[in-house]
């Protein structure tokens, strides 16, 4: 995700706004007064839900993002106005309508099972005098925007008159529409660049029951034909992102274990609208959009994620650039940060590593055993020279840690100047200290650092000074 890093692209979001809110408690006894379960609350959480979620994950992945919705006159739109501010989101475009009533969906948990939700809500279409009010107040600004995101759940607000003035002005201003449709007729999105149903929501809109490759290319291309998109596009699930531009692709899941899939498809929309923003063409936007829904269905409940977050679960599938595993200090400790958090098991060991062989290779499978995250010190060239002698290394510091970071067994690889790693476990204070087992007995630098220290023998045979002399012997 490098080619992301420092990037926050402007991106309009435009569709239904709700607050999820959550009641959590316990369950042991039934009411006496009827046959329903008593709940006793301990406690009470408020997130963004709907469009909101897409702004969440905007937010996240670090875009800059303004916000364009119809509200109620209450104070659940006071407080849902105040949550968005809280994310420096701009929100001069959101109109407040007398009358209206702010979504809210209230969810009772017991005993982390879900007993009832009740919602507070408005869901009649907004007049089409005020879709053309929200319309001409974007006439000089939309060409500040990236792209514009219409989240659309089913409340009103996505009007037919609202979704076609907003994607005919955006058409003229060459800016990208992408929608997250709703229902099944989407003669209101006609014009937008793409449109994110998921399987079920496309066979609905387009009566094609998708059983195989030639129906869901079937479904693609009458959806492309049907709305003139420029992409067509239709998320499956564990099956992956199917596109169409100019012949189908399908880019496979990538997701390792699945825990929730709540808000997964705010996800989708809100990575490839950034990633499309960022300069990204739509097959490497569809990619970054499924490691990015990898990360969310890990976790628990409607979630985001960030660039570094997407990084990571990039490497740890192993389908990165060995670059993406060299890190600096600062990196490294800002990592090790979030493993941390999410109690990973970290892992240090260090070396030159000069000519790398299956000693080292063995050494450092092991020491991946002892944790789940191996960060490996790597010696600068001066620092080699420094210990081995003036005609180390054989190779430069460049290639040792880009061979190193190739490894599966290796997460990180962090170069350094000194000749110890010292200040290095300092900062990073690992779990388990790795070294060869040839210090046995000896003083390991940074172990008053380390959770435990782990020695493991080396390969008979095998080292880089016994290769250098069977090269010079040869």
């Amino acid at each position: 995700m490098k080619n992301f890093k420092g990037l926050h692209p402007r991106i309009l979001v435009v569709g239904d706004l709700m607050i999820d809110h959550y009641l959590w408690g316990s369950c042991e006894r039934i009411s006496p007064e009827a046959p329903v379960q008593v709940v006793d609350i301990a406690k009470e959480t408020t997130v963004l839900g709907g469009a909101g979620n897409v702004i969440n994950n905007l937010v996240s992945l670090g875009a800059k993002v303004w916000v364009s919705s119809v509200i109620g006159d209450d104070d659940i739109g006071v407080e849902l106005v105040g949550m968005l501010r809280s994310l420096d989101v701009d929100t001069s475009n959101i109109v407040t309508q007398k009358g209206r009533k702010t979504s809210k969906k209230s969810r009772v948990i017991a005993s982390s099972q879900q007993i009832l939700r009740y919602d507070k809500e408005s869901k009649e279409q907004i007049s089409k005098i005020l879709a053309d009010d929200i319309v001409s107040s974007l006439q000089d600004v939309i060409c500040n925007y990236d792209a514009v995101i219409l989240s659309d759940y089913g409340k009103g607000v996505l009007s037919d008159e609202l979704c076609q003035g907003i994607i005919k002005l955006c058409s003229k201003n060459s800016v990208k529409v992408l929608v997250d449709p709703k229902g099944s007729d989407y003669s209101k999105y006609k014009g937008a660049y793409l449109l994110t149903p998921n399987k079920k929501e496309a066979m609905m809109a387009t009566k094609i029951e998708i059983k195989d490759k030639i129906s869901l290319e079937q479904a693609l291309l009458k959806l492309k034909g049907e709305c003139e998109l420029g992409i067509s596009m239709i998320t499956l699930s564990e099956d992956g992102i199917a596109t169409y531009e100019d012949e189908m692709k399908i880019f496979p899941t990538v997701a390792k274990e699945v825990f929730d899939v709540t808000g997964a498809g705010d996800t989708v929309i809100a990575s490839i609208a950034y990633a499309l923003s960022a300069g990204a063409n739509i097959d490497k936007a569809a990619s970054f959009a499924n490691l990015a829904a990898g990360v969310v269905v890990g976790k628990i409940g409607s979630a985001t994620v960030t660039l570094d977050e997407i990084e990571e679960y990039e490497a740890t599938l192993h389908k990165s650039t060995s670059d993406a595993h060299i890190k600096s200090f600062d990196e490294i400790k800002e990592i090790v940060e979030r493993y941390r958090r999410i109690g990973k098991k970290i892992v240090f060991t260090n070396g030159c590593f000069d000519i790398l062989h299956v000693g080292h290779v063995k050494y450092l499978q092991e020491a991946k055993s002892f944790g789940d995250v191996l960060i490996v010190g790597l010696n600068s060239d001066a620092s080699v020279k420094r210990l081995k002698g003036a005609s180390r290394p054989i190779n430069v510091a460049e290639d040792r840690a880009y061979l190193l970071a190739a490894l599966e067994a290796v997460d990180f690889v962090v170069p350094f100047e000194d000749d110890t790693p010292y200040e290095l476990i300092k900062m990073i204070s690992p779990d388990t200290l790795v070294k060869g087992g040839d210090y046995e007995g000896k003083e390991v630098v940074g172990t008053e650092f380390a959770g435990e220290l782990k020695l493991v023998d080396f390969v008979d045979g095998k080292s880089t000074t016994k290769t250098i002399q069977r090269i010079q012997e040869s």
